[in-house]
């Protein structure tokens, strides 16, 4: 072989996909409703928030017609305006509803669920733990189902240590459905050992699809040198990919948004690189991925499956087709 030859070789590489990744049902459903709305309606179309955590996925619902805002009071009346997949505070509907807006819900149905549990606990006189993570429109929006001071917000242990209810026998707890399985796991027996008689959901909270990527991930962790998770970082359920794959004892895990993102240094000498994307990220983008190493590598593709998904969500019947 020629030293032409021997420059022009790749080298080789095993590329791990993480099943199940990508696109949750919640996720699914939201964007599909933006997309019948534009079809049903015509553009604009007004989004209150990013309708899921994904900059891609924005930006080409910006192409069809969506405009983002931030507030209500930047939609124009008479128009359309769809809420987020994670959900809004009932002030945020009840200004909607006064204003006479068509207003389409993405809320996910699963997150509908957590807001219907606190919802049945304050009925009941409990005051509510919601377990997540300050700032987050999941968050805000499942706090804003309660009037004001019915609901404390968990994130630590020390969170835990410090609260003194006034009746300790009148709580309940929820959680964010797109946290660290572990650390909500954590969380919430650290609630149940403080305060024995706290009311908890029948089954957890954290949503199926959270819970199969980050089952994915460690699947994947062990066996590889580098792990790299596909998603924006204004995702939570990403961002905690990517805390998992750490603790999978993997040597580097990586937030990358698209191909653009791959630190290749970080890369070279890899035998083996996982990928895994968060429930926002559209599969196109773990192609991408996939094309960019095989343009510098000679790529062994594999895939390594935990689960089975097949949950769907039906859109609004103003919608339905």
């Amino acid at each position: 072989m020629g030293s032409s030859d021997r420059l022009a070789q790749k080298p080789q590489i095993r590329l791990v996909l993480a099943a199940p990744r990508g696109f949750c049902a919640g996720v699914e459903r939201a964007i599909r409703i933006v997309e019948l709305a534009l079809q049903k309606f015509g553009p604009p179309v007004f989004v209150r928030h990013a309708i899921v955590h994904n900059s891609h996925v924005v930006e080409r619902l910006k192409g069809l017609g969506a405009v983002f805002v931030q507030e209500l009071d930047e939609v124009p009346d008479n128009s359309t305006v769809i809420f987020s997949a994670h959900g809004v505070p009932k002030a945020v509907f009840a200004e909607a509803r006064r204003r006479g807006l068509n207003v389409l819900d993405a809320t996910c149905p699963l997150v509908s669920k957590v807001h219907a549990e606190v919802e049945r606990h304050h009925a009941a006189g409990r005051h509510v733990l919601l377990v997540g993570h300050a700032g987050h429109p999941e968050i805000e929006g499942t706090m804003g189902q309660l009037p004001p001071g019915s609901a404390t917000l968990i994130e630590t242990p020390q969170d835990v240590a410090s609260f003194e209810p006034a009746d300790p026998r009148r709580l309940a707890y929820a959680t964010q459905t797109t946290l660290s399985v572990d650390d909500a796991a954590d969380l919430v027996a650290a609630l149940r050992r403080r305060f024995p008689d706290i009311e908890g959901p029948r089954k957890q909270d954290v949503c199926y699809a959270t819970t199969n990527r980050q089952q994915a991930v460690k699947g994947v962790a062990a066996d590889a040198d580098v792990i790299l998770i596909i998603g924006s970082p204004s995702s939570s359920n990403a961002r905690r990919l990517v805390e998992t794959a750490a603790r999978g004892g993997v040597r580097r895990a990586q937030l990358i948004e698209d191909a653009a993102g791959i630190d290749w240094p970080q890369i070279e000498g890899a035998a083996a690189v996982a990928l895994s994307a968060g429930a926002s990220t559209p599969e196109s983008l773990v192609r991408e991925v996939v094309d960019a190493f095989r343009a510098r590598y000679e790529v062994r593709l594999e895939e390594s499956s935990t689960a089975r998904e097949d949950v769907t969500f039906n859109v609004p019947r103003a919608l339905a087709v």
